[in-house]
């Protein structure tokens, strides 16, 4: 993880790997066979569940609660440097792709929709928005993230409040 975070997918080497955990490159193509499948693996290591789903009884609130996870998951050193590289390297390899949908992607909608369902259940939420909240509860703050511009309490909260259709 950590040479991926330095280097970058395409500038990764099994080299560099092995002579960063001190071993042979051979012990390296033991357990994985290729970059590719050393890759995959670090893409379960990034699919830790982001901690227990919201419950706080509202939508509002667990829209804010999962705000906040996803900033928390987002400003990680490792993660902020590693997930638009693969992102981008997602769009030239359909392997790495289906390994970025399985194991970051999905979890995280899974977490997000157990919240989202109970606010259907509590009348809060239409079914059909669903997906569209989840869009806004990553892609404004990944955005944000990537291009060096702030966030803070007061930029989570404002886009709490728009987000559940709040002034």
């Amino acid at each position: 993880m950590d040479e991926l975070a330095g280097s970058g997918y395409a500038r990764l080497t099994m080299d560099r790997v092995a002579r960063r955990a001190g071993v042979g490159k051979s012990a390296i193509y033991r357990r994985w066979p290729s970059k590719q499948d050393m890759i995959v693996e670090v893409l379960a290591r990034l699919s830790i569940p982001a901690g227990p789903v919201p419950d706080t009884g509202s939508l509002r609130g667990d829209v804010r609660a999962m705000l906040q996870s996803v900033f928390d998951w987002l400003t990680d050193p490792r993660i902020r440097a590693v997930l638009p590289d693969l992102i981008a390297e997602s769009d030239r390899n359909p392997v790495l792709a289906a390994a970025v949908a399985h194991h970051v992607t999905r979890p995280r909608l899974t977490w997000s929709r157990t919240a989202l369902d109970r606010a259907c259940d509590r009348g809060e939420l239409a079914a059909d928005d669903i997906d569209l909240v989840q869009d806004l509860l990553i892609a404004p703050i990944f955005w944000r993230v990537t291009h060096t511009r702030p966030v803070d309490d007061q930029y989570l909260d404002r886009l709490t409040q728009l987000t559940t259709g709040g002034r």
